[in-house]
């Protein structure tokens, strides 16, 4: 699937819904005030938080908890979708809750994620297993799509979010799984012909002489731990891209103070805007003016990790994919990275890369949406302290054996597949469980239309 149609799935997808929910507020309008009223009493009640306790609940939890987060973070895309429907069937917390302690859980997952990957190589070249100047085309429109999503978590209506799960999470995982295909027929090729060589350079003692110009997925070269980290940690690309979430925590933590929908409601929401727009344009410049310089001197290098050729248009598609996956994962709890995942193997990221930089784009935007929680008091402390005990270990354990699995078998289309699977799952669990309640609302009447956003914030 191209970078077009998936485009082209992505838009769709959201005009479908934005147009189907105006069909039912228009068509429920008359029935506003009251189902609105019921909607409020029952959101009032609505939230559930069961006991820190020891039982086959927490223990299945903890199972599931530890499972998801290993292959989510392989794959680079949280896990949000199997953690809260896990939260919520299993455990038994109410849907915002449970969307809230899904965030806890992938920024746990994800900053373990990080503190491996910066400890191992890049698998071909001599760069850091971490892209940068991705991360921070991408980070900041995360970023803004998580605090929109949030915001808007309390007035779309619950069917609508479901429809957004069913399209988008069965197109990306698609896509993806036939990224992995494509993948896994190469590596294929390219041991069949690696085979060759070595029978035909055996020498008279039968060893081989491996190809020169093959280039393993583990590199040869010898260096300590605090050598590789410290190739991997460029503090000045990472500065900016903590200057930018300090800059929107602090947006948050002078917002709880401020009353809903007034004017300064709305100014520090409107200072996002020229943030995130203006980091993501200091970058696409940036990106733009390299690929044109290299493209003048005759230079085929790719920019970044990516093999694409970043036009005004292909940076543009970075930037809504990044705004749309933050929004959706700001309203499913997720992290944004099942878009994000299956985006950076679009543009020609190598799997390894692609994981270990959408985890590390994850946590910046995980982290923000934990403290955005925390002061809405969505989530109870003793059950994300624990519930992310659990994310790290998986996390870092996840990575280890995935990076062990590629190295053996020389296929890096592992990761492609752990990333089709993880979303696949989260489609299924996810949607089942949206439709299921779709339809409740409908049996007992209730408002499904857009509620109003001042009054439910």
């Amino acid at each position: 699937m191209s970078t077009k149609l998936l485009l082209a799935c992505l838009l769709l997808c959201s005009f479908t819904a934005i147009f189907s929910v105006v069909c039912i507020t228009l068509f429920q309008q008359q029935q506003l005030k009251f189902f609105s009223s019921l909607n409020s009493t029952f959101s009032n009640n609505l939230q559930v938080w069961p006991k820190l306790e020891i039982g086959w609940r927490m223990a299945v939890a903890t199972i599931i908890g530890f499972l998801g987060s290993a292959f989510g973070t392989v794959g680079g895309v949280g896990g949000g979708g199997i953690f809260v429907p896990m939260l919520t069937l299993i455990v038994g917390f109410d849907t915002k809750s449970a969307a809230a302690l899904s965030k806890c859980m992938i920024m746990g997952a994800s900053g373990a994620s990080v503190w491996y990957n910066i400890r191992v190589e890049h698998p071909t070249k001599e760069v850091p297993i971490l892209d940068y100047d991705l991360a921070l085309l991408f980070q900041p429109m995360l970023m803004l799509g998580i605090n929109l999503g949030i915001a808007f978590s309390v007035v779309f209506p619950y069917w609508l979010i479901t429809i957004l799960i069913i399209f988008l999470y069965l197109g990306t995982s698609s896509w993806s799984f036939c990224k992995g295909i494509v993948m896994w027929k190469n590596e294929t090729i390219l041991k069949n012909e690696l085979e060759k060589q070595q029978e035909t350079l055996a020498n008279s003692r039968g060893e081989f002489i491996i190809d020169a110009n093959y280039e393993p997925l583990n590199p040869t070269a010898e260096k300590s731990t605090i050598d590789i980290i410290r190739f991997n940690l460029n503090w000045k690309r990472l500065l900016l891209l903590v200057i930018v979430w300090v800059i929107f925590v602090l947006l948050q933590i002078l917002e709880k103070d401020v009353a809903a929908c007034s004017t300064w409601y709305w100014v520090l929401n409107l200072i996002q805007f020229p943030v995130a727009f203006g980091v993501f344009g200091y970058e696409a410049i940036k990106l733009y003016e390299e690929g044109k310089k290299r493209k003048i001197r005759g230079n085929t290098e790719s920019v970044c990790g990516a093999s694409i050729e970043f036009t005004p248009m292909t940076i543009s598609f970075c930037g809504l994919c990044g705004l749309i996956g933050g929004t959706v994962g700001g309203l499913l709890g997720s992290g944004g990275g099942f878009i994000l995942g299956p985006l950076l193997l679009e543009i020609g990221v190598i799997p390894q890369v692609a994981s270990a930089t959408a985890t590390f784009v994850m946590l910046f935007s995980s982290s923000l949406s934990v403290l955005e929680f925390y002061f809405l008091r969505r989530f109870p402390i003793p059950h994300a302290l624990y519930l992310m005990s659990i994310s790290l270990l998986a996390g870092f354990w996840g990575q280890y054996f995935a990076r062990k699995l590629v190295a053996f078998l020389k296929r890096a289309s592992i990761i492609v597949f752990i990333l089709s699977a993880v979303i696949f799952a989260s489609a299924l669990t996810m949607g089942v469980i949206g439709i299921e309640k779709s339809i409740q609302m409908i049996n007992n009447h209730e408002f499904m239309g857009f509620l109003d956003f001042c009054a439910n914030q």
